[in-house]
């Protein structure tokens, strides 16, 4: 967003344990702590000045000047702002994360000294909001902790943007109150999956209860605002809030989202009237044994814009899941698929072929990734088809020596390099992957003279530390590469690697991925084989390989994440990218 010019914050929560590293010890996984601020962290700085209250627990009273939600427990956010640069075009962006830290507000002369260092210590109950970030493992748990840092990160951010916004001139006040007739046009906030759905009831809250818009504007200016972002087709994986902890912790917010719901069931009994079935299954309110709150369906009701993040997945939305919902409002699904930064994936982490590109086009291509399709035109170039094969076996190389010196596996580098990196789940199908080895590995004892084309296999991901087939799914591939790299008669045939704590700086010294992820194993047995043996045979003819990958290269602009952003920006957002320009070397900075 900042290379395309556009004015954003990031908004998160400041943990103090990321993600957990992750050990594999006799096979096994074994997590220990991300303490990643042991250190402290130079690009951060703290912005005590901005901090925010936040409530939770409490109760709901209704008076004559509106609704009050009173005798709540405060929590303060803290922000600290990291500085987020774009490419060579002086413009900077702030990711703002916000730490949790107690009010310091409890009077020493209620406490004897056994009270007084019991309340010091409860300070903790307050700042485990932003202790550790939960592991994403593609499985709801409805934790209350959990519920608190979703709630926690929006409250602040969405008092952090009004306040932005009350001290622009676009929050003209009148005699009363402000007006946020421009709110909508002036703030754009993405849902990044459900896990900010809170945003909405928030929102209508501080503008119904505290700004006292009626409910028909602040709706208004509530979908006009929020947009939401699909993730996942999973159903064990969509949040679903039981009601009995809403009120517990927010009650104030979950009579909001009764009424929103009552509003949208109006809304759909009007357009299909009789039907009750599709009243029970496009609620807000799921019934049963435990009355929960459907998030997702919150964020489609309260949301201008419903996007998945590849067409595949868009359309899967559109034809099960969120099917009613399509079905009623059509113009509001969108597909935005998903890119990534040629900054850091090309020009950082893969030098040398960033250089051999730029002698062939230019270094416009790095802000404007579909120049690419001029590689095009040297497909049939024997120097530049030289030029890619040595830069890739080049890589190769430096990759190997990094392998035998973490894994004291030797490796063969003209090997063909084949990489899996995902959660560890099933429906990633890592087992697939295995059943290939197994395949190929079985092969090679059974016909041993006969000519392979070598791999060298790598399985890298996290599996989330209480899913225990997960860890199994890990086992099994180090138990799998145990007898693989130790069988002579396979040699450098094959080998198998599990990529130990897969991480950002890991995955930047770059591999070719030809495992993908979908539906069921066995079925796809069969037709994954044939598929890895027609890779296989096109691996020995080098050349033609090569052409390939000048090829692949050359048509995947698309997948940059400033065509994602920029298609964000005028379909969702309503705001043009600006021209790229890079200023000349001597062009004074602001």
């Amino acid at each position: 967003m900042a290379t395309l010019g556009l004015a954003a914050y990031g908004y998160g929560i400041r943990y103090e344990f990321g993600i957990f590293n992750q050990k594999i010890s006799n096979g096994w996984q074994v997590e220990e702590a991300d303490d990643w601020l042991r250190y402290g962290n130079p690009w951060e700085k703290a912005r005590p000045e901005y901090t925010i209250p936040v409530n939770f627990y409490g109760r709901v009273e209704h008076t004559p000047e509106g609704v009050k939600w009173v005798d709540t427990q405060v929590v303060l956010a803290l922000p600290y702002d990291t500085p987020v640069p774009g490419y060579k075009n002086n413009t900077v962006n702030t990711m703002r994360l916000w730490s949790a830290k107690a009010p310091n507000e409890f009077k020493l002369e209620d406490f004897n000294v056994g009270g007084y260092i019991q309340a010091v210590l409860d300070r903790n109950l307050a700042e485990n909001i932003s202790r550790v970030l939960y592991p994403n493992d593609n499985f709801f748990e409805g934790k209350e902790l959990r519920l608190k840092q979703e709630y926690f990160v929006v409250a602040a951010t969405l008092q952090d943007v009004i306040r932005r916004f009350k001290s622009s001139k676009f929050g003209s006040r009148d005699a009363v109150r402000t007006t946020f007739d421009a709110f909508p046009d002036k703030v754009a906030i993405q849902l990044n999956d459900t896990h900010p759905a809170l945003a909405i009831p928030e929102l209508m809250r501080v503008l119904v209860d505290i700004e006292h818009l009626s409910w028909e504007k602040a709706w208004d200016v509530t979908i006009r605002t929020c947009a939401y972002t699909n993730h996942t087709v999973l159903p064990e994986a969509l949040e679903r809030w039981p009601v009995q902890l809403f009120e517990s912790l927010l009650p104030r917010h979950l009579s909001i989202i009764y009424e929103i719901n009552r509003r949208h069931l109006e809304n759909v009994a009007r357009k299909f009237p009789g039907d009750n079935d599709r009243l029970r299954r496009m609620s807000l309110i799921e019934e049963g044994t435990t009355k929960r709150i459907n998030m997702a369906h919150l964020c489609i009701v309260g949301a201008h814009a419903v996007n998945g993040v590849a067409r595949i997945h868009s359309e899967i939305l559109k034809k099960t899941i969120f099917k009613d919902f399509y079905e009623i409002e059509p113009e509001k699904f969108q597909n935005k698929t998903n890119g990534i930064t040629p900054r850091r994936w090309l020009v950082l982490c893969n030098p040398g072929l960033a250089d051999i590109i730029a002698e062939k086009i230019g270094e416009d291509y790095i802000f404007d990734l579909d120049q690419l399709k001029k590689l095009l035109s040297f497909v049939n170039d024997e120097g530049f088809i030289r030029a890619v094969a040595k830069v890739k076996q080049e890589n190769k190389l430096k990759f190997s020596v990094y392998l035998e010196k973490t894994y004291k596996v030797k490796i063969n580098p003209n090997s063909m390099f084949d990489v899996q990196v995902k959660r560890i789940h099933e429906y990633k199908r890592q087992l697939l992957n295995c059943l290939h080895i197994i395949t190929f590995y079985n092969r090679i004892k059974r016909e041993p003279n006969k000519q392979y084309t070598p791999r060298t296999i790598m399985i890298g991901g996290k599996a989330a530390p209480g899913y225990h087939m997960a860890k199994l799914i890990i086992r099994l591939i180090t138990a799998i590469g145990d007898i693989v790299n130790n069988d002579p008669i396979v040699g450098d045939r094959l080998k198998v690697i599990y990529l130990e704590n897969y991480r950002v700086s890991l995955a930047e010294k770059g591999a070719l991925s030809l495992s993908v992820c979908l539906f069921k194993v066995f079925a796809d047995y069969e037709d994954y084989i044939k598929c890895q043996e027609r890779v296989s045979a096109l691996y020995k003819n080098s050349r033609e390989w090569t052409k390939m990958v000048i090829k692949n290269i050359a048509t995947s602009g698309k997948f940059s994440s400033d065509r994602t952003i920029a298609e964000y920006a005028r379909q969702i957002w309503g705001v043009e990218p600006s021209k790229h320009k890079i200023p000349p070397p001597n062009e004074p900075r602001e």
